[in-house]
């Protein structure tokens, strides 16, 4: 017969995932519901969790975020820790941890309790399916309408924002990731002022998407317009990166 499996949490680490994307033109994060010992909804989350004990970063972040919201091909980027004290002073979140994860946290750490999270981050479409989750459903949650969250999640993602912001400055090929195939330059432009939250000169924006000799035009125009049918452009990713590959030789 054979032995079932177990795991043990390590109850003083834990991973929370941060899914960002741009919803009915606003940028938003992907939340979860939050039950009580009975079941019923207490309010929204981050998708994060205990580690195990044996368990690599990494693999929790992919782990946890499967768990929560059934997704699996998403590109997960470790942005930073979060340890303060203060992020567990509240003992009712700490409660709900144990009972969530049926791990004794209070009994453990008694009057100091300490959760170190590792956040990691995405920016993804809006459109990716959700199969056999734990939560009954999830929420994507525009930036600037967010609940209030257990632990300091609220802060997670506020620190994820500037995050995102310096990502799609230094590494652009995350926008063009999200962008389809064929874009227009109103369409570019549109992405980069949602994730920025600031509107953008059209001659200045023109000519910084000029500047960049990846972004590639096309013969086709989209159709259906009253006005002069705007260009479609793609994104090289081949020439990106050879460009990305000189500029670092280069340093």
């Amino acid at each position: 017969m054979k032995k079932e499996e177990t795991h043990l949490f390590n109850p003083h680490v834990s991973v929370d995932c941060v899914l960002m994307s741009i919803v009915d033109h606003k940028l938003s994060v992907l939340l979860v519901e939050r039950w009580d010992k009975r079941g019923e909804t207490i309010g929204l989350k981050l998708p994060g969790g205990l580690i195990y004990q044996e368990e690599d970063l990494d693999d929790a972040a992919y782990r946890i975020l499967n768990e929560a919201t059934g997704m699996k091909r998403v590109q997960l980027k470790q942005f930073r820790a979060f340890g303060s004290p203060e992020r567990t002073r509240n003992k009712e979140d700490v409660l709900w941890l144990e009972n969530a994860s049926n791990q004794k946290i209070m009994q453990a750490y008694q009057e100091t309790i300490r959760i170190v999270t590792i956040a990691y981050l995405a920016l993804c479409k809006p459109d990716r399916k959700a199969a056999d989750t734990e939560y009954e459903s999830m929420h994507w949650v525009p930036i600037d309408n967010l609940p209030r969250m257990p632990f300091d999640h609220n802060r997670i993602v506020n620190e994820a924002v500037f995050e995102i912001r310096d990502w799609a400055d230094r590494e652009p090929a995350i926008v063009f990731s999200y962008l389809p195939k064929k874009f227009t330059a109103s369409e570019l432009r549109s992405t980069y002022e949602i994730i920025f939250n600031r509107k953008m000169d059209v001659r200045n924006f023109d000519k910084r998407m000029k500047a960049m000799s990846y972004v590639i035009p096309t013969e086709d125009v989209k159709e259906g317009l009253a006005h002069r049918s705007p260009r479609y452009y793609r994104f090289d990713k081949t020439l990106y990166n050879k460009l990305k590959i000189k500029l670092n030789k280069n340093k």
